[in-house]
C-alpha cells in the first residue's frame, strides 16, 4: 500500500496555464511521485489597471519512498 502526501505551492506568471507549467516543474525538481495538482485558487496581480501575473495555488500529492 503506498502512502501519499499533499503540500501547498504556489507559482505565478503571465498566463493561468503558465503559471500552473511553472509550479509543476519547479516542484518536481524536489519531489518524486508527484501523481496530481489541484488547483485552489487563483489570484491575478493588477497594476496600473492592468493585470500584470497570475497567481496560482496548487495542492500537490506525491507518494512517499517506502
Amino acid at each position: 500500500m503506498a502512502t501519499a502526501r499533499v503540500t501547498e505551492i504556489v507559482a505565478s506568471a503571465k498566463t493561468i496555464e503558465k503559471a500552473i507549467e511553472e509550479g509543476v516543474k519547479r516542484a518536481t525538481k524536489t519531489l518524486r511521485g508527484v501523481t496530481a495538482a489541484e488547483v485552489t485558487r487563483i489570484q491575478a496581480k493588477i497594476e496600473k489597471n492592468k493585470i500584470k501575473e497570475y497567481r496560482v495555488a496548487m495542492n500537490l500529492t506525491f507518494i512517499l519512498d517506502t
